[in-house]
Parts: structure tokens; sequence; C-alpha cells
């Protein structure tokens, strides 16, 4: 099986500004690196990002690209900032079904 890893940096304000922490693996409790997060950029990947810690509340699936604010990764409203993260794993190459 070929996987690919993925790569997300997270910023304390808005417009990637502030202190950053970056990863390409799933983060239970993002305030343990920063004390907020109002923006990110992935780089490359997929992540599901929650609005609570330990993969809770509203969660959108970030793909590669900015999200300048909060506003424009979510589209809503959030309680203040991104607290956790799940990578999702991609596949490259065929899938094929097993007999168990």
């Amino acid at each position: 099986m070929n996987t690919k890893m993925g790569r997300i940096i997270f910023y304390e304000d808005n417009n990637f500004q502030g202190c950053s922490y970056e990863t390409s693996s799933d983060c239970a409790e993002l305030t343990s690196y920063l004390s907020h997060c109002n923006s990110c950029r992935v780089e490359s990947g997929c992540f599901m990002v929650y609005e609570c810690p330990n993969y809770m509340g509203h969660q959108t699936l970030a793909r590669r690209g900015e999200y300048p604010d909060n506003q424009h990764l979510m589209g809503m409203s959030m309680s203040d900032c991104i607290r956790s993260c799940r990578m999702i794993p991609t596949h490259k190459g065929q899938f094929r079904d097993e007999d168990v």
C-alpha cells in the first residue's frame, strides 16, 4: 500500500501571524503548542479540524490551501479557534478487495 503523508501549519493569529505549530499527524489538543489557533495552511494532504479538543465539536475537512481565518475554514463563526486535528491518509494506487 502506498500512502502519502500530509502537513499542516497552525498559526495563533489571523493571516498566518504569530507563533506557529507544524504537524503531519493527529493532535488531540493544539493548545498544548499554541495559546490559540486562528489560521492555518495545509501544505499537503487533508486534515479534519475540530473546534474542541479530542476531536469534538464542529468539524471541517481542510484540503491543501491557505485559510487566513476560521471564517474561511469553517464557513461559520467558531467559539474562537481550532483545538484539534486528524490527518486523513490518502491512498495512491489500486484498491483491491481481499477475502478474509
